[in-house]
């Protein structure tokens, strides 16, 4: 019985160490970009094989990733906007946007206070009457002093940020007619209170001498 316990052990001993080899240890592997003597081109980065599409990168869609049907503009946005979305969109507008169009979209926003170069109002009727598919060309590609945001905000986002300039564009110039009539009982004559207000800025003082005389 002693024997068999042993010869047991000494088993199992025996194939615990072969299970301990340093094959995953030192497995062979290259730094990023280093030369390999393995490939005939010499580069251990193996390139992706012909029609791979990375998940997410499809894009069958034309009119939702390039704003365009063939090289027109879309007028119709490619997927339905819920309020979600625009808040979403308005988001994404006040942080990317709002630096040079101003959260109102009039193009008085901070930097061009500062003397960067006039953007874009929203207002203006040459930008009114663009199709949705060109502000979403805007963005993707730049326009004038405008850069790319593409790198920035995804596509769908795009149209989001799109769909809250539309509703900017629309609360500018809406009547009390476009209030559906359940809401128009809580409308006010004045706009209500500001919740927060910076105080007065204090007054520099004098220097001494025009205060009566330097301080000994």
């Amino acid at each position: 019985m002693r024997s068999s316990l042993v010869c047991s052990a000494t088993l199992a001993l025996a194939l615990s160490g072969i299970a301990c080899r340093q094959d995953m240890h030192d497995q062979p592997r290259y730094k990023p970009l280093a030369a390999s003597d393995f490939f005939s081109d010499h580069r251990s980065a193996r390139p992706q094989v012909e029609g791979t599409v990375a998940r997410g990168h499809l894009r069958t869609d034309e009119a939702r990733y390039t704003g365009k049907i063939g090289d027109k503009d879309v007028d119709v946005f490619p997927f339905p906007i819920t309020r979600d979305d625009l808040e979403r969109g308005q988001q994404r507008f006040n942080i990317y946007c709002t630096p040079c169009h101003s959260r109102l979209g009039d193009g008085n926003g901070l930097v061009v206070q500062r003397g960067f170069r006039q953007a874009a109002s929203y207002y203006s009727d040459r930008v009114m009457k663009e199709p949705v598919g060109h502000y979403f060309d805007v963005i993707t590609n730049g326009f004038g002093a405008m850069p790319s945001y593409a790198s920035r905000i995804t596509p769908d986002d795009r149209w989001r940020v799109i769909a809250y300039v539309r509703a900017l564009q629309l609360s500018e110039f809406a009547t009390v007619n476009d209030v559906p009539p359940d809401v128009r009982d809580k409308l006010t004559a004045e706009p209500p209170p500001l919740q927060w207000q910076a105080p007065a800025p204090t007054p520099a003082k004098p220097p001494a001498a025009q205060r009566g005389g330097q301080k000994r």
